[in-house]
């Protein structure tokens, strides 16, 4: 048997842009994120020496899309998707599916247009097509005599509503199953506001994020004594603290940081 088989349309010449196909069958497959390539990446050509944003793989078989979180470098292209003719649900978290829509509002006004009447009506398409999926339910895709395709959301301590996937495969036919995890982005343990994500129970296939597989980061209570005293310089030189902060998740963090530091001096 030749499936499952995995393709990757982003985050494999780069850190952004991830898109994965996981292939069930020969005429089933589901979208694991759909992100926009972003810096460097996006400068890379396509595999047609065309433009990144374009969706350029075939849709025919694709009966959803899965989005781990709303990172734009993992749901940025879904505008473009839409354009091309994806017409299924887009599986997610409770939590993503409150987020997901605004932040794909930014986008569409960045890629396409800033006309409010066309935003509107982009949104409600969206949002008609989210399915919000509670951790740790199992979520039946696909139920043939050839094919039993379900998936499971459980938490990534990413972002708030981030998950990593779990897809249980099922061939009744050839008595055959396999189990694939794609890992999404995974946070540190130890975050203020989020439950740490705890690791599958078991997989086949792993898809795992690597981004940051080569280096060892500082623990939290480092990291906010270094913040503090920084701020303890600039106040004494009577200077002033820039913080680059712009993604989701780090820029609520740090104001949070921010928060605890003022009300442990105060």
């Amino acid at each position: 048997m030749g499936y499952p088989q995995i393709e990757h349309h982003g985050a494999k010449d780069g850190v952004t842009g991830s898109c994965h196909q996981l292939d069930m069958n020969a005429t089933t497959s589901l979208l694991v994120d759909c992100g926009l390539f972003q810096g460097d990446d996006a400068s890379i050509p396509s595999g047609e020496g065309g433009s990144r944003l374009l969706i350029d793989f075939p849709l025919d078989t694709i009966k959803a899309l899965v989005v781990t979180h709303v990172h734009i470098d993992h749901v940025g292209r879904i505008p473009y998707l839409l354009a091309a003719g994806f017409a299924g649900p887009i599986l997610c978290s409770e939590a993503s599916a409150k987020l997901l829509p605004i932040v794909l509002e930014d986008a569409f006004k960045l890629s396409f247009s800033r006309d409010q009447q066309r935003i509107e009506r982009y949104i409600d398409i969206v949002e008609s097509r989210l399915v919000a999926l509670p951790y740790q339910h199992w979520f039946t895709l696909v139920d043939t005599d050839e094919l039993n395709a379900r998936i499971r959301l459980q938490r990534a301590g990413h972002i708030i509503g981030s998950a990593y996937v779990e897809i249980d495969l099922n061939y009744p036919q050839a008595g055959e199953s396999k189990r694939i995890v794609f890992s999404g982005d995974l946070g540190a343990p130890h975050a203020p506001f989020l439950m740490p994500p705890q690791s599958p129970e078991r997989a086949d296939i792993l898809v795992l994020e690597s981004t940051y597989g080569d280096r060892l980061h500082e623990d939290r209570q480092t990291r906010r004594q270094r913040l503090e005293a920084l701020i303890e310089q600039a106040l004494q030189d009577q200077g002033t603290v820039l913080i680059p902060a712009f993604s989701i998740g780090r820029t609520q963090e740090l104001l949070y940081e921010l928060e605890e530091i003022i009300h442990t001096r105060s």
